[in-house]
């Protein structure tokens, strides 16, 4: 799994986009242009794939995936997420 460091994202009220590919080969991050791409082996199917997408991100920031909240895009290949508050 292949996950850059993003602790810098680790800031309250901090709102992440990402542009998000289900069903992908293997769970990754890539992060470039100042754009993030999640991709997820989760098909996009009960909210399977937004689930795995905010575990990965969580991980990838450092932070627990409750902290993570998605505010928009949950349809939609570009989603944002807000880091709430401890």
């Amino acid at each position: 799994m292949s996950r850059p460091d993003l602790s810098h994202l680790a800031v309250p009220g901090a709102r992440i986009a990402v542009r998000a590919t289900p069903r992908a080969s293997r769970d990754r991050i890539e992060a470039a242009n100042g754009e993030l791409r999640v991709y997820v082996t989760a098909p996009p199917d009960k909210g399977k794939a937004n689930t795995a997408i905010r575990t990965l991100l969580a991980r990838a920031i450092g932070v627990p995936k409750t902290r993570l909240r998605l505010v928009s895009g949950a349809l939609s290949r570009e989603k944002v997420f807000v880091l709430e508050p401890d």
